[in-house]
């Protein structure tokens, strides 16, 4: 029987052989396989934030709903209260002008709690001497 002859190594380890190859052909290879890798990692986080993006479409588009049944709710609550009012032998008019006062009044008093909170914001301070004292040091080195 004849054998086919096995390719030797080289004897000497600082002889590349034939079949060893070069480090342009690695490096081209390494930046193809980056590459690729980057193409498909992008191309899953595409196709996570689609689902993503159609479900929080959706979920805003119910809130929305949801929101306009409620300012519907609240206003047959209102025409409820005005007709609750007219039980004691007020005039409608007048019962209306009664729950348009007290949501006057609630709206009001929303307003001075929200101003007296926007009031209480102040600058993130240290944060602001911290970035300073930063762009101290850096100017120094």
């Amino acid at each position: 029987m004849s054998q086919t002859p096995v390719p030797q190594a080289s004897s000497r380890p600082d002889v590349p052989s034939k079949d060893d190859p070069t480090i342009g052909r690695l490096v081209a290879d390494a930046s193809r396989d980056i590459s690729s890798l980057l193409r498909d990692e992008i191309a899953l986080a595409k196709s996570e934030l689609k689902i993503s993006v159609r479900a929080g479409g959706t979920g805003a588009g119910l809130f929305g709903g949801a929101a306009f049944i409620g300012v519907l709710a609240v206003i047959m609550l209102s025409v409820a209260f005005a007709y609750f009012i007219a039980f004691t032998g007020l005039d409608l008019a007048w019962c209306f002008l009664i729950v348009f006062a007290v949501y006057l009044l609630v709206a009001a008093l929303l307003g001075y709690l929200g101003l007296r909170k926007v009031k209480q914001v102040k600058a993130p301070e240290r944060a602001i001497a911290q970035a300073q004292e930063t762009k101290s040091i850096l100017r120094r080195g």
